[in-house]
């Protein structure tokens, strides 16, 4: 076989050309093929010398489909030793589920109580924030935070357990002290 580069016609482009395999190269291969020693089998016989020819056959045996359970029937019924230990399974599970503490979730949350104006006593607003009380509600460190014009706003920390105090529950207690606060604000909420 021969390859060579030509230049393509009307363009400045060269060409790859390879000539076709002509009819004579086809024929050399195919007296080529028939020299070739070995006995020509059928093509389910290739393989394994004990295996059984399927590619012939090409049916299945139903019966092989219907023994084998891919899935695990429920029909079958459960021996008394597989009850017994399922059973024993399932009570060591339930109780170290019983030991195991449930995780108790907390945050950490900030709270802005802002007064009508700069006459209240803040302090007294202090004891009246802080004199709120729940189970899960830990009161932390406070401050007063100038807002402007003289107007201070007390800025307080408390720690909540989430299942038993919310925002909501402390926004309603804190307003009630409608005299002192004119509203409040989550200045900041982490969980902890």
């Amino acid at each position: 076989m021969w390859q060579y580069w030509k230049p393509s016609p009307g363009h400045h482009l060269l060409t790859y050309v390879m000539p076709s395999i002509g009819n004579n190269h086809i024929k050399s291969y195919e007296k080529e093929k028939a020299s070739l020693p070995g006995v020509k089998k059928a093509l389910g016989k290739y393989g394994p010398a004990n295996v059984e020819d399927t590619a012939e056959s090409g049916a299945t045996d139903s019966k092989d489909d219907e023994d084998m359970d891919l899935f695990g029937s429920d029909e079958e019924e459960e021996s008394e030793e597989a009850k017994r230990i399922r059973e024993e399974h399932l009570a060591q599970y339930e109780s170290k589920k019983a030991r195991k503490q449930a995780l108790v979730t907390k945050s950490s949350i900030l709270l802005d109580v802002k007064p009508w104006d700069d006459e209240p006593d803040m302090a007294k607003l202090e004891e009246c924030v802080r004199s709120i009380q729940a189970d899960g509600l830990v009161w932390g460190s406070s401050k007063l935070v100038p807002v402007g014009y003289g107007i201070k706003k007390l800025q307080t920390q408390c720690v909540v357990e989430d299942d038993k105090v919310g925002t909501d529950m402390l926004e309603e207690q804190i307003t009630a002290f409608d005299e002192y606060v004119q509203f409040m604000d989550v200045a900041a909420f982490n969980k902890i």
